[in-house]
């Protein structure tokens, strides 16, 4: 792709991608009882071409969330961002003076998760390296999760616990502190040597989870009687029998970990990676007939936020295998964490290798700023290395002026 327009490649590419992801370029409708559905209109999505006078080295350590400057490659055009009668994807490709070029999306959550997304990413790859066809044709058949008639719920769904909020500690993302650390070998290691025998096989997910969720818990002071839950998003796709290749439509749910702030902070890790493990556990093809079921009886509830913390591995995702063309990107995931309805509620696990070549876990989350400071004290207690990585806010500055 030596010579060519990247920006010219993807449009181009995207356009005849969307000719078989044809539902994108609608737009999504409210019907009676809050149901959701596509309009295929036609009307496209919404495309952006830029140029930055800056080098891909220039950004240093920034190419790693929160990205400092994502506004800047990631234009928010006025009204786009709603749920109904809004464009459904929104990409920006900006090109660097090096010949490199930052590509970035924005997606309506309704329309797919992160499997879906990267299905239509590598499709987009597939047309902008010639090819004339996805080599996955998408499966639209959102039917296929819907609710059974009767609904029958047969789980608890703690996810969707209706919790007063007593002390207001939703605050706005602009008001956040933003940082990301990474767990490598070493940081994975520490953590297991602090499990009794019998749990030190649990996955690097279980390890991570009860780590943050623990001293996330003591970084916010809620009262020790309050209930803290940990929401892991769990995807069907590997677990089920009757969803076809290349369905490309949310099939996750988001089981809930629950226990009060006291038991979390004064008991051990392992306390946590025990609750975690049963939470996912809970996920089969029942569980999430349940959840299809209970949103009809209890006309689409939202997510309980009031003291959650959702975590999302898309570690299994390979975005940053996605090549249009001139090469693997030096960075694909998530651009930071805390990005929901609810500000700070989310935190993505990305592939990431560092400076050091060790190839780990990078995660992106927000905190308000006192809590962030205790945060930072708390992690570097448990693992008596440096603090926790600032990204970005030295770069912050050059970086904007050039963009």
């Amino acid at each position: 792709m030596e010579g060519s327009d990247p920006v010219k490649v993807i449009k181009k590419a995207i356009s005849e991608t969307l000719v078989f992801y044809y539902p994108f370029a609608g737009r999504l409708r409210e019907g009676p009882g809050k149901k959701l559905f596509v309009e295929c209109t036609a009307e496209g999505i919404l495309f952006i071409e830029a140029d930055a006078n800056v080098d891909l080295q220039q950004f240093g350590d920034a190419v790693q969330p929160p990205f400092a400057f994502l506004d800047d490659v990631l234009y928010n055009v006025p009204n786009s961002d709603g749920i109904i009668n809004s464009p459904l994807l929104l990409v920006q490709v900006t090109r660097l003076r090096c010949g490199g070029f930052i590509f970035a999306i924005r997606l309506n959550h309704t329309m797919t998760d992160g499997f879906g997304l990267m299905q239509f990413m590598n499709a987009v790859c597939e047309m902008a390296c010639g090819d004339t066809a996805p080599s996955v044709l998408p499966v639209w058949q959102r039917t296929l999760l819907n609710a059974r008639d009767p609904p029958r719920v047969t789980h608890r769904h703690h996810e969707y616990d209706q919790v007063v909020d007593t002390k207001q500690i939703n605050i706005p993302l602009n008001e956040m502190a933003h940082r990301s650390v990474f767990f490598g070998p070493t940081e994975i290691s520490t953590l297991r040597k602090t499990l009794p025998i019998h749990l030190r096989h649990c996955s690097s997910f279980d390890l991570i989870t009860a780590c943050l969720w623990r001293i996330r818990t003591i970084a916010l002071q809620p009262n020790p009687n309050d209930e803290m839950r940990l929401l892991c998003v769990a995807n069907l796709r590997s677990k089920s029998k009757y969803l076809p290749s290349g369905y490309y439509g949310n099939s996750f749910a988001l089981p809930a970990a629950v226990a009060t702030a006291g038991n979390l902070c004064q008991n051990p890790l392992s306390y946590a990676v025990e609750l975690i493990r049963k939470a996912k556990a809970k996920m089969t093809e029942e569980y999430m007939k349940s959840v299809a079921d209970f949103m009809v009886i209890n006309g689409r509830p939202n997510l309980t936020a009031v003291r959650s913390y959702a975590v999302s591995d898309v570690t299994k995702t390979d975005f940053e295998k996605l090549d249009f063309g001139w090469g693997k990107p030096i960075f694909g995931g998530p651009a930071m964490g805390g990005v929901a309805t609810v500000p700070g509620l989310t935190s993505f696990y990305i592939s990431y290798k560092n400076k050091k070549g060790e190839q780990g876990i990078v995660v992106p989350f927000s905190l308000p700023v006192q809590a962030m400071e205790r945060f930072v004290v708390e992690l570097d207690a448990v693992f008596k290395t440096k603090p926790l990585n600032e990204v970005g806010n030295t770069k912050k500055g050059f970086i904007r002026a050039a963009l």
